[in-house]
């Protein structure tokens, strides 16, 4: 069957079958540069070859590799076409859906991998596990992932150094840092992509000192460091220098910086300089921090401006150099996310500026910005569950806030204050200010886990925002007050509370 109206063949493809009509057939593929052009080759195609013969499901694979790339769903279409597919075509299908940007296409590939498994025929390879992993990670699907994991082992991949770097980057990505070093040990041969996961991961679970001593272990395996191995490396002097280890940290990242360049002879890129600023940042040398980014052979882009905004933030900074590192993110033109001026807004409410918290918001209105929603998702019985702050419609809504009101009491007998600095952008009231912190969507996220989930279990929950101050400070209090750990992995990092504490020493 013909997918759409077809229109008479371009000039270039003719619609006779000389011997060679297969081959032509492919050098059209080649040379297709649209959709329109594939969609009059594959109708062509389907006149005029036969369906089940190895040449013609070669030609089929070819046009569902470009439709993935260009149209995912007349990719699906043509799939749903082919009667013998391969692991080749399933495979392409669940890679287009994995590194798709939307949500829904990630879940795709897992429902589509499952949908595999449950066809038994063909069954996944090597090159099916990384995207469906990938997915699970970026989706926070623990459970779905582990079910993967033990798929992959009865298929005997367990030795299969691509898959076992994606299930190291999944298992870090979804909070589970024990599970990932595991299968770091058991791996019997690495590459550099496997030591770049892990010493990647224990930077975003604040395992600094842990990330530095596999540094050193890499170098004496006689592995060659890239540019994101010493990313990390510096990545991690800077996480200890925000832990009060400030002028000796800053050296450290320096050394690291000049054994990248001097050494491994790799060029700086403007993330290796953004290190380097977030390090002096960190340790309050925020002038120093400034003197660098004038002297960087690169336009600094807003990553950095941010990070020295937030740090003005952290370190208290004058209200003048917060003003002047904000004005250069503006003038830019690339800080039209609401982040900057979230961040501004609570400079100025930490000073009691309310006037000027205003005008921020004015400022957004005129400009049209509005601010990023923030969204939480927890895994549930192989559930994911997405909450929005302020959210009222999942199922469980009523005994969700019934578990806040019981949040909000038992830190009220704590002597709990909100910090009213982190709802910047809602009126003056503090009731109404104290209500929007409460329904922050990591609080949310929370209490369906406290409500669902088996006393003993973790609550893992990824936010798409950094968790502000308050709800860092509420969410170490509920891990003490009900005896929980909870794993929070937000924009910037993973925070491991237990007992009261936070894995990242309250300063991320």
């Amino acid at each position: 069957m013909v997918l759409g109206v077809i229109q008479s063949p371009p000039p270039h493809i003719v619609t006779s079958k000389p011997p060679n009509h297969y081959n032509l057939l492919l050098q059209h593929l080649n040379e297709c540069k649209d959709m329109s052009q594939l969609k009059q080759i594959h109708a062509l195609s389907l006149r005029s070859t036969f369906p089940n013969q190895p040449t013609t499901l070669f030609l089929y694979s070819r046009i569902l590799h470009f439709s993935s790339l260009h149209d995912l769903n007349y990719a699906y279409r043509v799939f749903d076409q082919i009667d013998n597919r391969n692991s080749f075509m399933w495979n392409i299908l669940i890679r287009a859906c994995a590194q798709s940007q939307s949500v829904h296409r990630k879940r795709e590939a897992i429902l589509m991998y499952n949908t595999m498994l449950q066809r038994s025929s063909p069954f996944p390879d090597n090159h099916t596990f990384p995207f469906v992993l990938k997915a699970c990670a970026y989706l926070f699907a623990l459970f779905e992932g582990k079910q993967a994991h033990a798929h992959l082992l009865k298929l005997g991949l367990q030795s299969d150094i691509y898959v076992n770097n994606s299930l190291i980057h999944f298992y870090a990505s979804c909070g589970s840092l024990k599970s990932a070093k595991n299968v770091f040990d058991k791996m019997p041969q690495r590459s550099l992509v496997s030591w770049n996961a892990m010493i990647d991961a224990f930077v975003l679970f604040g395992e600094f000192e842990t990330a530095l001593q596999f540094f050193v272990q890499f170098q004496q395996q006689f592995f060659e460091p890239d540019g994101y191995t010493m990313q990390s490396a510096i990545n991690a002097c800077a996480g200890l220098c925000a832990l009060s280890l400030g002028i000796y940290m800053v050296n450290e990242g320096r050394k690291y910086f000049d054994m990248m360049v001097n050494e491994y002879k790799i060029e700086p890129q403007l993330e290796h300089y953004g290190c380097l600023v977030d390090i002096l940042a960190r340790a309050g040398l925020i002038d120093e921090a400034l003197e660098l980014v004038s002297r960087m052979p690169m336009k600094p882009d807003v990553v950095i401006w941010r990070s020295l905004l937030d740090s003005c933030c952290k370190k208290n900074a004058s209200v003048e150099l917060s003003e002047k590192i904000a004005r250069q993110i503006l003038e830019s033109g690339e800080g039209d996310s609401s982040g900057v001026y979230v961040l501004l807004s609570r400079v100025y409410a930490s000073a009691s500026r309310w006037n000027d918290v205003g005008l921020v918001r004015k400022l957004m209105t005129n400009n049209g910005i509005l601010k990023e929603p923030g969204c939480s998702l927890i895994e549930l019985d192989g559930v994911t569950h997405e909450l929005f702050a302020g959210d009222t419609s999942h199922p469980q809504t009523k005994e969700i806030y019934q578990v806040l009101n019981v949040i909000e009491e038992r830190l009220d007998s704590m002597g709990y204050k909100p910090d009213y600095s982190q709802a910047p952008m809602v009126d003056e009231l503090n009731t109404s200010k104290r209500d929007t912190l409460r329904l922050h969507s990591e609080r949310l996220a929370i209490a369906l886990g406290l409500l669902n989930l088996k006393p003993g279990m973790p609550i893992r929950i990824f936010k798409n925002l950094r968790v502000c101050d308050d709800c860092h400070k509420v969410t170490g209090l509920i891990s003490e007050i009900f005896n929980v750990e909870i794993i929070v992995r937000d924009r910037v990092r993973f925070h491991h509370f237990k007992d009261g504490s936070c894995s990242c020493m309250d300063y991320w």
